[in-house]
């Protein structure tokens, strides 16, 4: 229990300086209580396209959840002129699956003279309670907004997402104190952010120049404190946020920054979202469509796009229901330890059809060149039965060599892929039977030559489709070549998606199948 309230204690506390993870909307209303700073709006922290994505990580868990922030337009929404901001909050792997289930969805609506909210909408999917609610500011547009008040106070009311953007925008000059009431589900809680001094911040994306400030909240009695690094520059962007808990340290690093293409708004549009309503009838099933990607064009001719999930169930003949499940997904092409990059994620963990004979949740995280798809740094976070394994791996495939992060050197083929990045550059080889490919990767940190025989066109039944597949054998050059007898039936389409995966393992014949989503009346 105290690792899910530290986990609730990061997602309420940290809403001020990063995170949007909180379950109710916030009220916030702050005031600048040092001589002669200025808390004049800057619009330079809401430019339209601007993305952050975040990942959480707590104790050993490198990878617990992440968070994104977007700009996401500008234009006339419920009568009046307006920013739109978005923000998405999900928890990942053992943390979600054990601890704290998130996947909440937040909108709102600023003025983009002052930064203030005139309508917000949250979408709360949590394992316990699902709720979507909206709320009305009844402030006032433009200047009539910024009504006398005390001398340097910081007017208005602000919920989660603008907060956010509105401290962004504060001078956050050193020795300086602010002071905020934030309000979560009717609680109030006090924050000071105090700027303490600079330092220099190495993250995934780079290092950065950061304003360092130190967070207390409190509520009565109870007082949690916390770090925020913003960066040093005009934009202020929330580089890195700590805080330190009994049972261990919850980080959430900035993992990309970019700008994208957002599609233009139609005129006068007063969008209302609505979420998906359980009881809406359901058509008959399909493969999940391509999510469109803002930045689509940076994956061209490949035949997937950032956004893509693909989510399957792990079946063991003896066992009806699934005895495991994993999530693959592409996520932001950005910079990455100072190289351009994409950025592939899995979880896989057992479902409890098996957890009293064997449990597992494995996480692996992989960086790729976006034109070759070859991995230069790698994250795994293993737990499978009693075996734990927490590693990173930097590769340089020029040089042809990885190196763990205990400084132990593996030389390896120029093009060796792991796990990770061969699932998705298998979807890009040429698999007309009765083709060969191979390919070098990385097993147990040991090179391995992996041969790829596209055996045969066939129809696979999966769910209620029948789908055009070809199937292919996974083979190595091990005495024992076939010793697990890998197969996979990838689409006979242009997006190559693999539909099944078979082998033969110690608890029997294994099968892997993409989940059937069903659609709904758009």
């Amino acid at each position: 229990m105290r690792f899910r309230a530290a986990c609730n204690l990061f997602v309420r506390a940290l809403v001020p300086a990063l995170v949007l993870g909180a379950l109710a909307f916030t009220s916030v209303a702050a005031q600048d209580r040092t001589e002669g700073a200025s808390l004049s709006f800057s619009s330079a922290h809401y430019r339209v396209g601007e993305r952050l994505t975040y990942n959480v990580s707590y104790s050993s868990f490198i990878s617990a959840g992440y968070v994104e922030l977007l700009v996401a337009a500008r234009g006339t929404f419920f009568g009046r002129e307006g920013m739109q901001l978005k923000g998405h909050v999900e928890t990942k792997g053992t943390v979600n699956a054990a601890v704290l289930a998130l996947n909440n969805d937040y909108i709102t609506y600023v003025d983009p003279n002052t930064g203030l909210p005139f309508h917000g909408q949250q979408f709360i999917r949590a394992a316990s309670r699902t709720s979507d609610t909206s709320a009305d500011f009844n402030q006032p547009a433009g200047a009539a907004a910024l009504a006398p008040g005390r001398v340097r106070e910081f007017p208005g009311v602000y919920d989660l997402l603008s907060a956010v953007y509105r401290i962004r925008a504060l001078p956050l000059k050193e020795n300086s104190t602010y002071y905020l009431t934030m309000r979560v589900e009717n609680t109030d809680y006090q924050v000071e952010v105090k700027v303490t001094g600079q330092e220099v911040v190495k993250t995934n994306v780079g290092s950065f120049n950061t304003i360092v400030s130190r967070i207390w909240v409190k509520n009565g009695s109870d007082s949690y404190g916390m770090k925020a690094y913003f960066s040093g520059d005009d934009r202020h962007v929330p580089v890195l946020v700590s805080a330190r808990h009994a049972t261990g340290e919850i980080r959430a690093e900035l993992a990309a920054s970019e700008f994208i293409a957002t599609p233009p708004l139609p005129p006068a549009s007063s969008p209302t979202p609505v979420a998906a309503n359980p009881s809406t009838p359901r058509l008959p099933v399909a493969i999940p469509a391509q999510p469109s990607a803002p930045n689509d064009g940076a994956l061209s001719g490949l035949p997937f796009k950032v956004g893509e999930q693909l989510n399957y169930q792990v079946y063991l003949p003896s066992i009806k229901q699934p005895v495991a499940t994993a999530s693959f997904q592409v996520r932001a092409r950005s910079k990455y330890f100072d190289k351009d990059g994409l950025l592939f994620n899995l979880t896989a963990q057992t479902t409890n059809a098996l957890q009293h004979l064997f449990f597992a949740t494995d996480t692996i995280v992989t960086y790729v060149d976006p034109k070759t798809l070859l991995p230069f740094q790698a994250e795994h976070n293993l737990i499978e039965g009693r075996r734990r394994s927490n590693t990173k791996l930097t590769i340089n495939q020029d040089y042809g060599t990885a190196t763990t992060d205990k400084n132990v050197r593996i030389e390896i083929p120029v093009g060796t892929h792991d796990y990770l990045s061969f699932f998705y550059a298998l979807r890009t080889f040429n698999l007309n039977p009765p083709r060969r490919n191979a390919v070098s990767i990385l097993v147990d940190n040991k090179p391995k030559t992996l041969f790829i025989s596209a055996l045969k066109r066939e129809t696979i039944q999966l769910g209620s489709q029948t789908i055009p597949a070809i199937q292919i054998s996974l083979t190595t050059d091990d005495a024992q070549s076939d010793k697990f007898q890998l197969r996979a039936w990838i689409s006979d389409d242009a997006r190559r998606l693999p539909l099944r995966l078979a082998a033969v393992t110690e608890l029997g014949p294994v099968r892997a199948e993409l989940a059937i989503l069903p659609v709904t009346r758009q």
